[in-house]
């Protein structure tokens, strides 16, 4: 007459859902990324990721602390030049915006948390493109991996101690390595974007970094379709000496995410992007989602997939939620 089963009771009370828990998100699990723009006089908000800004240094060192303070385990850095040109030449010059910004946080920071920079062109090329070009317009996967290699070394000597490739040349994770090993930073530790997929998501972080992308990016980022595809980048990736590797977007890819954990011998992380943010943030500015309880659930639900590391416009911010709670 009755259920001989009733997994009921294990929710009955607060204590109870909080004691049988299976996945936790902690502050030190979240790495929070940040913009700085070069020459900027004042902060300014990105209009599609509220709550977002391009800092200037300064206000990028004040936001850095915060963080920290807040309990983050990480920051990744991006780099909004004021010029660009072919090369992406700013990329490796070490007076440019992404170097001396990395320069004043490990200054400021030094080893309090794990500084991390994005080690790809697209911010600092007129064409918007993560690589350089071949005549025909192509992006030229060997002439890249030696501008990766220069960039991750002068990185490394800004402070970096992770660099995150995200180009998807192939090859790069084995060619950097060797770059900064040749360069005497043995100890710099490489986060491949080992499965990034060419999805419609990352429209507001190209805002972020005012793109210059004229077309796409399909012939080098991972068709949406494919999972194995993935499974493939991230054993050549982990082959070549990646330290930790990384599934982006998360919440359209947490099945990938999920096999990807499974194969894995090093940390996982996944990247939950700007299209993902303003997703939620537009759905709670209209009434239509709680914000908080939104924004806690997919970071349980990226963590939930096997992610040990979650990259998250909203780290600072849920660290402070997370240590309340």
């Amino acid at each position: 007459m009755f259920p001989a089963h009733r997994p009921r009771r294990l929710r009955t009370t607060a204590a109870l859902r909080r004691l049988v828990s299976e996945t936790t998100v902690r502050p030190r699990q979240l790495v929070l990324p940040m913009f700085v723009k070069e020459g900027a006089s004042a902060p300014v908000e990105i209009k599609s990721m509220p709550g977002v800004l391009q800092h200037t240094r300064d206000s990028l060192r004040k936001a850095a602390v915060e963080a920290v303070r807040a309990g983050v385990g990480g920051l990744m850095l991006f780099g909004v030049p004021a010029e660009r040109d072919a090369v992406g030449s700013g990329a490796t010059d070490p007076d440019g915006i992404l170097n001396v910004a990395l320069e004043d946080l490990r200054a400021e920071l030094g080893d309090d948390t794990v500084l991390m920079s994005d080690c790809c062109l697209d911010e600092f090329t007129d064409h918007g493109h993560c690589g350089v070009l071949t005549p025909t317009g192509q992006v030229d996967n060997d002439a890249t991996l030696e501008v990766y290699g220069e960039m991750a070394v002068a990185q490394a000597r800004a402070g970096a101690h992770v660099v995150g490739p995200s180009g998807m040349m192939d090859g790069q994770i084995g060619f950097i390595r060797s770059a900064l090993d040749e360069a005497g930073f043995a100890d710099t530790g490489i986060l491949a974007y080992s499965a990034k997929y060419a999805s419609a998501l990352y429209g507001p972080f190209r805002d972020a970094v005012e793109s210059q992308l004229q077309g796409d990016r399909k012939t080098y980022q991972q068709d949406p379709a494919n999972g194995r595809e993935a499974l493939r980048e991230v054993e050549l990736d982990l082959a070549e000496g990646a330290d930790m590797v990384m599934v982006k977007p998360a919440l359209p890819y947490l099945d990938v995410l999920a096999e990807v954990a499974r194969l894995s011998t090093v940390p996982v992380a996944a990247y939950q992007i700007s299209g993902e943010y303003a997703m939620v943030e537009a759905a709670a500015a209209n009434g239509w989602i709680d914000r908080r309880r939104t924004v806690l659930e997919t970071l349980t639900s990226i963590r939930r997939a096997g992610a040990d590391i979650v990259l998250t416009y909203w780290a600072a911010e849920a660290a402070g939620w997370l240590d309340r709670e």
